[in-house]
């Protein structure tokens, strides 16, 4: 009897064993049954795009796949894939990334993917794409206009064919369009969305008139360079050659002109102190004449204006001043001009530049002359006498952003609202941006006192880049004064460098959120640091999660190592990806500066 029950049971066990067995085997047969559905399209992108297999995405984690590098997940959801710079060598399939219909960043930049650029009409919540630097061949798919999300293109540096889409005209969002270094053919469309900030078609086989639209007349002649078939007021170039697009006029010992980069057409100016209010108001003429490619309603034109007799210095020096501050590069001053036009004058310091030589000097003006954008304190004109060198600016009427947080010195202000940090730091971050990205120059000496808050209290940039008319950059004996500069560039001899600022943008993003000066910044962990940020604002507990985003952002840029740093455009998805998750949350998003 016990051996009969020993042997059935020995037979159950048996039967289990199998049963088991056979499920095991059919493992991954059922796996592909259960896959969730963006696991399976990252599965699928990899299959054809990572032929050297170097992303570790595999069917056996594929449960986890929001852990997967270069994978952000919200709510179980894919809203964001960065696989750049991975080598990655094969085609980009068609059925794959595009089902993932909440994905709001994709970016394969940096790698050496080939192939047509597949429809991504199916990713409607997508804001940002960079496809940049890789190898893609074909022509720009049109179905990329039906993305009315889409803020950010960069297909640059691939080998795209055909014409830019006319229909972007209907990217109403679009901020940011790289189409540089393909081999794109036809025109330019006409572009007109007022939010295009950074925009770039150079090295490609572009033709025919640029349409003159205001968008399109903010951006510099660089921005369309090497097209030679491209011509019209846009590009400063006459597309009838019968006729010099430039003539001369007149001449003499005062000479006034517009950096290459200015559009405009002949006409008479005058210089003496009304050349100032012809460079920022263009609405007075006299009868001098000067040699200059400036149209008198062209108010992007920086003048650069010499003078050999000291008539115009004289008037410059009677003009009514109040004294604004001291800085690094020299004492700037609030002058009234013909009683009633108000600038900004800087008179640069003649020590620190007095390696400078004067065409170099010229050469650098022209440069930042035309920098243009809505987070930059545009410079109107500059001007060289003797020993004299001053730059003339809009004047910007809610002084700056140091006297906003620290307020006054018999009272201590409170931090700024959290979301007026957030606002501001945008702006700082756009403009900053635009000087890396489009022009591949460098602020230098950014700080509280060197941003501006214009008529509606948006950040502007000032005294940018200017470091680099210093020859020999001499440090302050004050252990306080360069708080906000970067490690590397405390060293003698140092050359500015865009990492350089991304420091400075971490120590006054630190300053903002604390309202204590980049001084009494302590050394903390990245656990204490935050802990000490909540102190600093007392009241905004509700806020911590919030708060320890902008703390991360600051923590990041402020990086002993430039290497470890991000670049000025990552601190600016950041900080955008911060507010739009506001958005999602609270269902709006109203920064209003002012304090707590």
């Amino acid at each position: 009897m016990s051996t009969t029950w020993l042997q059935n049971a020995l037979l159950l066990l048996l039967y289990l064993y199998n049963s088991v067995h056979a499920v095991t085997l059919s493992n991954s047969s059922l796996e592909n049954l259960v896959l969730p559905q963006d696991a399976a399209a990252l599965l699928a992108f990899k299959s054809k795009a990572d032929l050297g297999n170097n992303l570790r995405f595999s069917q056996k984690t594929s449960f986890g796949f929001c852990k997967w590098d270069g994978v952000q997940c919200v709510k179980g959801k894919v809203v964001r894939v960065v696989l750049e710079g991975l080598s990655l060598g094969g085609v980009f399939g068609p059925d794959s990334l595009t089902r993932l219909d909440q994905l709001r960043v994709l970016s394969l930049q940096n790698n050496s993917l080939t192939g047509p650029i597949p429809d991504l009409s199916p990713l409607s919540n997508l804001k940002s794409l960079f496809l940049d630097h890789n190898s893609f061949a074909g022509s720009i798919p049109t179905a990329i206009s039906t993305l009315h999300r889409l803020r950010t293109i960069d297909l640059s540096r691939n080998n795209l064919t055909g014409p830019i889409p006319k229909s972007f005209v209907d990217l109403t969002r679009l901020n940011y369009l790289r189409l540089d270094s393909n081999k794109l053919n036809g025109s330019v469309p006409p572009l007109n969305q007022s939010s295009l900030q950074i925009f770039n078609v150079s090295r490609n086989n572009l033709t025919g008139a640029v349409p003159v639209t205001p968008t399109l007349l903010r951006f510099n002649t660089s921005s369309f360079s090497w097209n030679p078939g491209l011509c019209g007021e846009v590009v400063n170039k006459e597309c009838s050659s019968t006729v010099p697009f430039f003539r001369s006029v007149g001449g003499g010992g005062a000479t006034a002109s517009v950096p290459g980069g200015a559009r405009a057409k002949p006409t008479v100016l005058v210089l003496l102190a009304s050349v100032f209010c012809f460079a920022l108001a263009m609405r007075r003429r006299r009868s001098r004449k000067v040699a200059t490619p400036t149209n008198a309603s062209d108010v992007d034109a920086v003048m650069r204006i010499e003078e050999e007799n000291d008539e115009l210095e004289e008037k410059l020096m009677r003009a009514s001043a109040e004294l604004l501050g001291r800085g690094t590069m020299g004492t700037t001053y609030k002058a009234v001009l013909d009683n009633r036009l108000i600038v900004s004058v800087k008179r640069l310091d003649a020590v620190k530049l007095a390696g400078t030589g004067k065409e170099i000097f010229e050469r650098h003006m022209e440069s930042v002359g035309g920098l243009r954008h809505p987070n930059l304190v545009p410079l109107r004109a500059y001007f060289q006498a003797k020993d004299e060198r001053l730059l003339i600016y809009d004047y910007q009427p809610n002084g700056s952003l140091f006297s906003l947080i620290h307020g006054s010195k018999s009272t201590r202000a409170k931090p700024l609202h959290w979301t007026s940090c957030l606002k501001i730091a945008e702006d700082v971050a756009q403009g900053l941006s635009y000087i890396h990205q489009a022009w591949r120059l460098v602020h230098g000496n950014l700080k509280s006192s060197n941003v501006l808050l214009g008529s509606d209290f948006e950040a502007c940039l000032t005294d940018y880049c200017l470091s680099l008319l210093i020859i020999t950059p001499s440090l302050s004996t004050d252990p306080n004064s360069g708080s906000h500069i970067a490690p590397e560039a405390r060293k003698p001899n140092h050359q500015p460098a865009s990492k350089a600022d991304v420091y400075s943008f971490g120590v006054l993003l630190l300053e903002l959120l604390t309202g204590k000066s980049p001084c009494q910044h302590p050394c903390l962990t990245a656990e204490d640091l935050i802990h000490w940020v909540r102190l600093e604002r007392e009241d905004e507990g509700g806020e911590d999660h919030r708060l320890a985003m902008l703390v991360e952002v600051a923590m990041a840029c402020s990086s002993a190592s430039p290497e470890q740093r991000p670049t000025m455009w990552q601190v600016l998805k950041m900080i955008q990806e911060i507010k739009e998750a506001i958005v999602v949350e609270d269902g709006e998003y109203d920064p209003v500066i002012g304090t707590s």
